[in-house]
C-alpha cells in the first residue's frame, strides 16, 4: 500500500502563490505517475497536473500552464505543485494520487490512479 499525505493548502488572495506537497510513505517506482487533481464545490474532479517518477515528462491542465509547476524529490518520496498567479476559480480541494500502471490508463483520468490522499483545501479570494 502507498500512503499519500497532502499539505500546503490554505487561503490566499487572487494573484498569490501556494506550494502543495505530497509525501508518500510507500515505495514509488520509476514506472509510476504522480498526479494532482482537484474538486471544486459543485463540480466533478478535474485533472490538474502529473509527472512521471522517472524522466522529465510533465502534464498540465490547459488553464494551469504557465502558472503551475509540478516537481518531485525522489529521495524524499515527495511531489510538489507550485501554484502561482492563483485565481478564484482555482479554489478546490486538491488531491495527490499515484498511478501504478504504465501501459494502461491515462495520466488525466482519475479512476486510473490507484492511490489517493485525503486532500488539502485551497481557497483563493478576490
Amino acid at each position: 500500500q502507498v500512503q499519500l499525505v497532502e499539505s500546503g493548502g490554505g487561503l490566499v488572495q487572487a494573484g498569490g502563490s501556494l506550494r502543495l506537497s505530497c509525501a508518500a510513505s510507500g515505495r514509488i517506482v520509476n514506472s509510476y505517475t504522480m498526479g494532482w487533481f482537484r474538486r471544486a464545490p459543485g463540480k466533478e474532479r478535474e485533472f490538474v497536473s502529473a509527472i512521471r517518477w522517472s524522466g522529465d515528462t510533465t502534464y498540465y491542465l490547459d488553464s494551469a500552464k504557465g502558472r503551475f509547476t509540478i516537481s518531485r524529490d525522489n529521495a524524499k518520496n515527495t511531489v510538489f505543485l507550485q501554484m502561482n498567479s492563483l485565481k478564484p476559480e482555482d479554489t478546490a480541494v486538491y488531491y495527490c494520487a499515484a498511478k501504478t500502471t504504465y501501459y494502461s490508463g491515462y495520466y488525466f483520468v482519475g479512476s486510473d490512479y490507484a492511490y489517493w490522499g485525503q486532500g488539502t483545501q485551497v481557497t483563493v479570494s478576490s
